[in-house]
């Protein structure tokens, strides 16, 4: 009774959670770190007393080292389950041997071990070389429900022969960050097939991967693959053979195939695609050459060479490089008002990171260039930002925004916003509104998956603060990952704008999703000016705000013929520490082959 007591008053959380019969817990990691060392580096035994629980996050708690036993039997309908960057380490879900994770969660749905000490999986998820109790050959999946499986940034070395029987409806793994030398390796074995016919996603980037398997073909589902910062040289063939797949990272790779390299930087998925289809040499297909074939292909390129020079061809290359796209990047110091982001301490438990940068000269008034460029970024949002569960773009009009701007964490009941098209209102009423209207769609349509809304909205799901960026004044210009602000909204005539991007999985990511978005402006603007489309202006604009736009041509004609302009944005901590400045001498090198970029 005593002890029982002490745990109440150690946990006050639990107890409320308890008393209110909630089905939702986030645990502060930062809060709980004494109380779970003192526990032994175990869950609370509290915790077990929550049966209707469908939803657990403690994120952030180095302390954490174990999950402790009979967490499957104690929570049956717990459905996501996050526990980012604690400090699991080699046994912390049970021994390759054991149960792990305390038995199988027939509900769950997501689960979250990213940034972790992993070394193997448990049983429960098929580490083991014979898997244990219910993945068993013949017996019933441990997680038959599960859809998303995230385990970023652990020291896996290999991934064990039964996840495929434990969580045969998964359709997101993202393994990024560990130290796997192959794959499919382990985890789909040649020949095999209908093992994961719903995976969509999977993701190995910054392992040791050497090999890339023929197996990847047996995966029909596969839309995004992302082997990126790897130890790749060769490509198999049999990856055209995927037929859904959309969109290929093999960037950071030292590939043979030099045609082939360049496609990977040039961001050419489609073409990368058809070049293995047609038997590149990627490898796979393309293994049925002659064994002089590459002394000849040599020879032959020599020849080609030497008759360019002769012929005067040789000046293509120099042509090529003058109609890349080009940008000019504005630094801090030469720029005589530069925007300053401040990041609150709140932020760093709901979505950390954040990118900026002001791109100046964008022509959006002729006619579908706005269209065209909010498309663009729709499809951002679908593909690389990975329906905004990765990262978030927000684009504003800048001269609409009273800087410094702040990116603060602040309670739903008091945090409100302008979203696009939609008057004021509070940020947990618009979410609740979101999640009914992505049900009624989801109903409509007949799925028995989520769509992509409800994933994006999943994010907010037990957070205590919601993430914002507000400017000097108090406006919210800003809520990710849901909205833009209808106050800053650009228009046909926004020539300046703020660019944002944020996200709560990494900085690279944002500056990954910068670096393509800023690309594909230029291309957009190089468009418009060729197209030379009639300049309009949009609805409800102002005959005086035409005259704004057209009364000066030679600024007209400045704009149109001159580079986009993209200026330095810092990202400080409140005491004026620099956290991010985009773009550094290092960003934009994911495009580079693309642009040309004035210092």
């Amino acid at each position: 009774m005593a002890s029982s007591m002490a745990d109440a008053a150690a946990w006050p959380e639990l107890e409320a959670a308890e008393r209110e019969r909630r089905r939702e817990l986030v645990l502060p990691g930062a809060a709980a770190e004494a109380r779970i060392r003192a526990g032994g580096g175990r869950l609370p035994p509290r915790l077990l007393a929550l049966p209707l629980l469908q939803a657990l996050e403690l994120s952030g708690c180095g302390a954490l080292r174990e999950l402790g036993p009979g967490l499957a039997a104690a929570l049956p309908a717990l459905r996501t389950l996050v526990l980012r960057g604690n400090g699991l380490g080699p046994a912390g879900l049970g021994a390759p041997e054991g149960p792990g994770l305390g038995g199988p969660l027939p509900a769950l749905r997501v689960l979250d071990l990213s940034g972790n000490g992993l070394e193997t999986l448990p049983a429960a998820l098929g580490g083991a070389l014979e898997p244990a109790g219910p993945c068993a050959a013949g017996g019933a999946p441990a997680f038959p429900q599960l859809r998303s499986l995230n385990l970023t940034g652990n020291r896996l070395r290999e991934l064990g022969p039964g996840l495929a029987r434990a969580a045969p409806q998964l359709q997101t793994l993202l393994l990024s960050g560990n130290r796997l030398n192959a794959l499919p390796g382990g985890l789909l074995p040649p020949g095999a097939s209908g093992l994961f016919p719903l995976l969509s996603q999977l993701e190995a980037a910054n392992n040791g991967l050497q090999e890339l398997g023929s197996a990847i073909a047996n995966l029909p589902a596969l839309k995004i693959l992302n082997v990126s910062n790897n130890e790749l040289s060769e490509i198999p063939a049999e990856l055209a053979d995927c037929p859904k797949l959309k969109e290929v990272n093999l960037r950071g790779n030292k590939l043979k195939d030099k045609r082939l390299e360049k496609m990977v930087n040039s961001c050419q998925a489609k073409s990368i695609l058809e070049y293995l289809r047609v038997g590149g040499r990627g490898g796979g297909k393309g293994k049925g050459k002659p064994d002089n074939f590459d002394k000849e292909e040599s020879k032959k390129k020599k020849r080609d060479k030497r008759q360019k020079k002769d012929s005067g061809d040789g000046e293509l290359d120099k042509l090529e490089e003058v109609n890349k796209l080009m940008i000019k990047i504005l630094h801090i110091a030469e720029n005589p008002a530069p925007v300053v982001v401040k990041v609150s301490p709140n932020i760093k438990e709901v979505r950390p990171y954040i990118v900026c940068c002001v791109v100046k000269g964008m022509n959006l008034n002729q006619g579908n260039a706005l269209k065209r460029f909010l498309s663009a970024q729709i499809k951002l949002h679908d593909d690389i930002c990975e329906k905004r569960t990765a990262a978030t773009i927000a684009t504003h009009d800048l001269q609409l925004i009273k800087g410094p701007l702040l990116y603060d964490a602040q309670p739903p009941n008091e945090l409100k916003v302008m979203p696009l098209g939609r008057k004021e209102i509070k940020a947990k009423d618009l979410v609740r509104q979101l999640q009914l209207e992505a049900e009624q769609q989801r109903k409509q349509k007949k799925r028995q998956n989520v769509s992509g809304l409800h994933k994006y909205l999943q994010l907010l799901d037990g957070k205590e603060n919601y993430p914002c960026l507000v400017d000097a004044e108090g406006v919210v210009i800003s809520f990710p990952p849901i909205t833009n602000s209808e106050r800053t909204k650009i228009r046909k005539t926004t020539c300046e704008l703020f660019l944002e991007v944020t996200s709560g999985t990494s900085l690279q990511i944002c500056k990954d999703v910068m670096d393509t978005l800023i690309l594909k402006m230029a291309e957009l603007n190089k468009f418009t000016l060729e197209n030379k489309e009639e300049e309009s202006v949009s609805d409800g604009e102002s005959d005086v705000t035409s005259e704004r736009v057209n009364s000066n041509p030679s600024q007209n004609a400045e704009q149109k013929t001159s580079p986009l302009t993209v200026e330095q944005v810092r990202v400080v901590d409140v005491d004026g520490n620099l956290k991010v400045l985009y773009p550094s001498k290092t960003d934009l090198t994911l495009v580079s082959s693309l642009l040309t970029i004035i210092r």
